[in-house]
């Protein structure tokens, strides 16, 4: 997978308030992925296995970082990841799970499953917009290359 700025993020949310404020928090951030959404678990691996109307890969192409609420029709998140985990083609895919959940169960239910990272919905927009901000700095900061200036691999950046 490639992490470049320009490969797609994929948003996995049903709740259309919080694809709202998500959308919004990439644009505020700016996030200059695109934000690609589905709103089931279902449409979720039909997007990542290129089946139905994804079946165009130039057209949908794979995503590098998912974001993926665990409360889901369809398929919950628990079944997505499990799904992902077990597809050779998308072990490099990077899973952060965001959710309005901070049962701790569910945390260590995803971290088993394989997610990346465990995120919790915050309570405001501009803390959203700050969460958006530190997902891309981690995530896309380990697609620096190593000849990058040093300021950023001692500011943890790659």
């Amino acid at each position: 997978m490639d992490g470049s700025r320009t490969s797609p993020i994929l948003l996995v949310e049903d709740d259309e308030t919080d694809v709202l404020l998500l959308r919004n928090a990439f644009r505020k951030a700016g996030v200059a992925n695109p934000l690609i959404e589905v709103c089931d678990g279902h449409a979720a691996i039909q997007y990542l296995s290129g089946a139905g109307a994804h079946k165009d890969r130039t057209r949908y192409p794979p995503p590098f970082l998912m974001l993926l609420d665990l409360r889901l029709p369809k398929l919950s998140g628990f079944e997505v990841l499990a799904w992902i985990r077990d597809q050779t083609a998308l072990a490099e895919l990077i899973v952060v799970v965001l959710t309005g959940s901070d049962y701790l169960p569910d945390a260590t239910r995803a971290r088993e499953l394989g997610a990346n990272s465990y995120l919790v919905k915050p309570g405001s927009f501009k803390e959203l917009v700050e969460t958006v901000k530190r997902i891309i700095d981690r995530w896309l900061a380990r697609e620096i290359p190593s000849g990058e200036p040093a300021s950023m691999q001692a500011a943890g950046l790659a």
